[in-house]
């Protein structure tokens, strides 16, 4: 019997999760030089104004993403990644859902993010659910190989 796949609040700390982080940066450092990657360390993960999710089947975990306030009304989201093992069950989907729900009950105006020009899919997720492209935002510099979008949640 298949198990079903579960996305809820978990400490980012633990051993599947680093994994994960670990591939995540990989993928990164594949696709973009070490200037244009901004990835929030596991220490950021774990700070209070951070919201993390773990999506997991059983005991494997399969996927993450965090919302990290700024305490202006906005949230960005940071550190979305799905194991390519797990890719097509549309975890992507449900992970943002997810997100964006916790925006909401958290009282966010605003949803933005940065995310690579060489990842399609990401891209084409963000724009399917709503997201528009937006100038660099907070600490963030222009970038070409950098695309920054942003979300408006309904009050």
């Amino acid at each position: 019997m298949t198990e079903t796949v579960i996305i809820q609040r978990e400490p980012p700390r633990q051993a599947g999760v680093i994994r994960l982080l670990e591939l995540s940066n990989a993928y990164a450092a594949s696709l973009y030089p070490a200037e244009s990657n901004h990835m929030l360390p596991l220490e950021e993960l774990e700070e209070q104004t951070v919201s993390f999710f773990v999506a997991r089947r059983g005991d494997e975990v399969l996927g993450c993403a965090s919302l990290v306030q700024h305490g202006n009304g906005t949230a960005e989201i940071k550190r979305m990644f799905v194991d390519a093992n797990a890719r097509g069950l549309r975890l992507g989907k449900r992970l943002l859902e997810t997100l964006e729900e916790e925006a909401r009950r958290l009282g966010i105006g605003a949803i933005r993010l940065e995310t690579g020009i060489y990842q399609p899919e990401a891209i084409g997720l963000y724009r399917t659910a709503g997201y528009r492209e937006i100038e660099a935002f907070g600490t963030y510099k222009p970038d070409p190989l950098s695309l920054f979008m942003e979300k408006r949640m309904a009050a």
